[in-house]
């Protein structure tokens, strides 16, 4: 039974489109389903909907959901339709009527928001505890490195003399960065939406949503009812492009090794556990893993935009439309919490030569160094520039 159920049978192929595959992606939001549910059956006890009895039957009941989520043993069916309506068919089979009474003073819509604010809170944090670790394991890396000396680029040719260490602790420093971004996200997502029911509040009952947003963690309250429709979309596109700035550093670190471990560079070499061989070719040991790390950050880009284009032109309040940002928002978690892992294990692992950054230094990248050292002996810089110049034409 559908939790809209109004006695007639939905076309087949309407129903199949309409759902898509939203019922698995919801697999991922029934923990932070039975959260949000549970906190509200404590809403609704307050408000005389519920006696205590009542209650405690149907926290009994969520967090039984709970446990066999956590087995792997909680499923919803295409024919749910989401993870709302087989949280509650799951509780009036097992509790009869006061199964149904878990609905009142809510809406799929605030129940949704709250759920994907939960889960988006949670993955956030499991992002900067990643971004940390990658901190971490560069900074080791480049303390052993200090010494290592190689090539500056500017505009793809070699500029000034700089070291290994200097691109390990900049590709550092910028992901630490990133933290910042994230944690403008996470403090964006940080307020109560459960309670403002389809978007235009609750009649008759009175929820004390304050209480609601403390037993869910919640800092604050969102208290506009329609604003909680309205920023779904708007949220989930403000996180994904928190998330794209780490895949920005990614890209970027990716490429350049890609770069640098050509047999042209040589700088550094991969270790052939991190590299993947050719079905044709016996010789090579390919650097797939940093290619897919580098389109990776196309692909959360792209979801930034397609939650950004999806939810563009709406008018103000709930629209089906919005299903379609879950996808985009989930996906783009599950490359970061794959990417920086995997990219970090390459930095880890990575052998610098440290005889071939050296060589790669020739004497016109210490072109800047010798004008500054007639500059300290009294020239003026511009002149000092144009005999270094002319000195390098004529060598």
């Amino acid at each position: 039974m559908k939790l809209w159920e109004k006695g007639y049978r939905l076309d087949a192929d309407v129903e199949r489109y309409t759902v898509g595959d939203d019922y698995l992606l919801d697999q991922a939001l029934v923990r932070y389903d039975c959260q949000a549910s549970i906190a509200h059956a404590g809403a609704l006890r307050i408000a005389g909907v519920l006696s205590e009895s009542e209650r405690r039957k149907l926290v009994r009941g969520l967090r039984r959901i709970l446990d066999l989520d956590e087995k792997g043993e909680f499923r919803i069916d295409p024919a749910d339709e989401d993870g709302l309506t087989a949280i509650e068919k799951f509780l009036v089979a097992t509790l009869g009527d006061l199964g149904k009474k878990i609905h009142t003073a809510r809406s799929r819509n605030d129940q949704v928001v709250a759920a994907l604010r939960l889960y988006a809170r949670d993955k956030l944090a499991t992002t900067l505890g990643l971004v940390d670790d990658f901190v971490r394991r560069a900074r080791h890396k480049a303390a052993g490195l200090r010494a290592v000396k190689m090539p500056g680029y500017t505009h793809a040719r070699k500029a000034m003399p700089s070291t290994f260490a200097t691109w390990l602790e900049a590709a550092a420093a910028s992901m630490k960065d990133n933290r910042i971004t994230l944690q403008a996200a996470r403090e964006l997502l940080d307020q109560n939406p459960l309670g403002t029911g389809a978007g235009y509040g609750i009649p008759v009952f009175k929820l004390d949503r304050r209480r609601t947003a403390r037993d869910l963690g919640f800092r604050r309250v969102q208290w506009n009812p329609l604003y909680v429709q309205n920023s779904r979309g708007k949220f989930e596109a403000i996180v994904v492009s928190a998330l794209s700035n780490v895949m920005f550093d990614i890209n970027k670190m990716a490429a350049d090794l890609i770069l640098f471990s050509m047999d042209e560079f040589g700088f550094v070499r991969l270790p052939k556990t991190l590299c993947t061989g050719s079905s044709i070719m016996p010789q090579k040991l390919n650097p797939d893993v940093l290619e897919i790390a580098r389109a990776q950050y196309h692909v959360v880009v792209a979801n930034e935009f397609r939650i950004r284009a999806i939810t563009g032109n709406l008018m103000s309040g709930y629209n089906r439309d919005l299903q379609l940002t879950k996808k985009p928002l989930m996906e783009s978690f599950d490359i970061v919490h794959s990417s920086i892992p995997v990219l970090g294990r390459v930095i880890e692992e990575l052998e610098v030569d440290q005889e071939k950054c050296l060589k790669a230094c020739t004497p016109e990248i210490y072109a800047t160094e010798e004008a500054y050292r007639l500059v300290k002996a009294g020239m003026p810089f511009r002149d000092a520039y144009q005999e270094i110049a002319e000195r390098l034409r004529s060598s």
